[in-house]
């Protein structure tokens, strides 16, 4: 059973076909899906798609790119949102600055304080998108060093990675690992215990060769445990089957 644990199906690039899409990954042999908030509104709609779909899950959180209106109140919002039983994590969250039109640094920085500091009070594992932040999104997530998460389509470099996996964390790699211009990612998935390693597609986006470029989604999420098991010297069941693990285990789903 594969297990995507990061995909965006409130995204609008699935509205012609999200159901359909959704009711026929268990035949696809995905079991299990994550589908994390970026906005308070798509929070709201992954737990909708978490209702309706058993193999779906939620996470709620505001994303640092949509983070211009933030204000303390929406982290009662949240809070209120993370109490629904199929929400198992708090996310995505964190810091990008690769975009000059973003919110400021400052403003990142504060939302993604306080959506950690909600996940300290609620127990739960955290999303963390970082973005041309290693640093600050680093330094951040070590002020709290009961939380613990994963570090979703991971970027950064190896020694990083042995950091947070010392931390007790995960990181997640999705179809930018199967790019014949991928460097880092090879280098960590080499070094990182299969223990904290993830599989995801961040559907719609970064679908896995040969689909670079077009709509991305779950039904791919294979070529990138196909991926793994090349890098890893595994067999494709045994990254399926570890992967699927971790992601149960991560997330708390029995």
């Amino acid at each position: 059973m594969l297990f995507d644990t990061h995909a965006h199906y409130d995204d609008d690039w699935f509205d012609e076909d999200r159901d359909t899409l959704l009711a026929s990954m268990p035949e696809k042999g995905v079991g299990l899906i994550v589908n994390p908030g970026i906005t308070l509104e798509t929070s709201r709609f992954a737990i909708s798609m978490a209702e309706k779909y058993p193999h779906v899950y939620a996470a709620v959180g505001i994303h640092p790119e949509n983070c211009h209106d933030f204000v303390p109140e929406h982290i009662d919002v949240l809070r209120e949102l993370a109490k629904h039983h199929k929400v198992v994590a708090i996310g995505e969250i964190g810091l990008d600055y690769y975009w000059p039109e973003n919110p400021s640094r400052e403003l990142q920085q504060q939302a993604f304080r306080a959506q950690l500091a909600l996940a300290q009070e609620l127990s739960l594992p955290v999303i963390v998108h970082d973005r041309e932040a290693h640093a600050d999104t680093l330094a951040i997530v070590k002020e709290f060093p009961i939380v613990t998460g994963v570090f979703h389509c991971y970027s950064g470099s190896v020694e990083d990675a042995r950091t947070l996996v010392k931390m007790g964390w995960m990181l997640s790699f999705n179809g930018a690992a199967t790019f014949k211009n991928a460097r880092k990612a090879p280098e960590v998935i080499t070094e990182l215990p299969m223990e904290h390693l993830m599989i995801e597609t961040d559907a719609p986006y970064l679908a896995p060769v040969p689909y670079r470029g077009k709509r991305n989604d779950s039904g791919y999420v294979h070529l990138v445990a196909e991926k793994i098991a090349q890098i890893k010297a595994m067999t494709v069941d045994e990254v399926v089957r570890i992967t699927a693990e971790n992601g149960k285990r991560f997330f708390g789903i029995k």
